[in-house]
């Protein structure tokens, strides 16, 4: 069976029910699969990035997760700034990962990032981006 964008709206729907961080772990790199083949889940994505459910949002934070060089890193930004400023801990921590993911192949790009937006990382998020800096 392929998983293609058009399964994106039942991905959804798991995710806006009974949700929970080890749940939704491993469905991100689902999402991330389908953006990665079907670059029209871009969209979908961004949409999620700005949800009222943390678990929509946080798949779409960390989507790209293990992409290393095939990140996006415009669409990386845009999803990370939009979730700056946040107090909830699972939103916090995916943005630390995915920056610490990130700063395995572009360390300057995510130094540059967490300096430029330091006020408005948690010390959550900066604690794991910097982890391997």
């Amino acid at each position: 069976m392929t998983i293609t964008s058009e399964d994106l709206p039942r991905l959804e729907g798991v995710l806006g029910t009974n949700s929970w961080w080890d749940s939704v772990d491993g469905l991100d790199k689902i999402a991330g699969e389908i953006a990665f083949r079907y670059p029209e889940a871009k969209s979908v994505l961004l949409d999620w990035n700005l949800s009222d459910n943390i678990w929509l949002r946080r798949v779409a934070i960390d989507h790209q997760l293990l992409r290393k060089q095939n990140t996006d890193t415009e669409l990386l930004e845009k999803i990370l700034i939009n979730n700056l400023g946040q107090t909830e801990f699972f939103i916090n921590k995916a943005i630390g990962w995915s920056l610490r993911d990130y700063s395995k192949v572009n360390p300057t790009w995510v130094r540059n990032f967490i300096a430029r937006y330091e006020e408005r990382l948690s010390p959550l998020s900066i604690r794991e981006a910097s982890k391997y800096l």
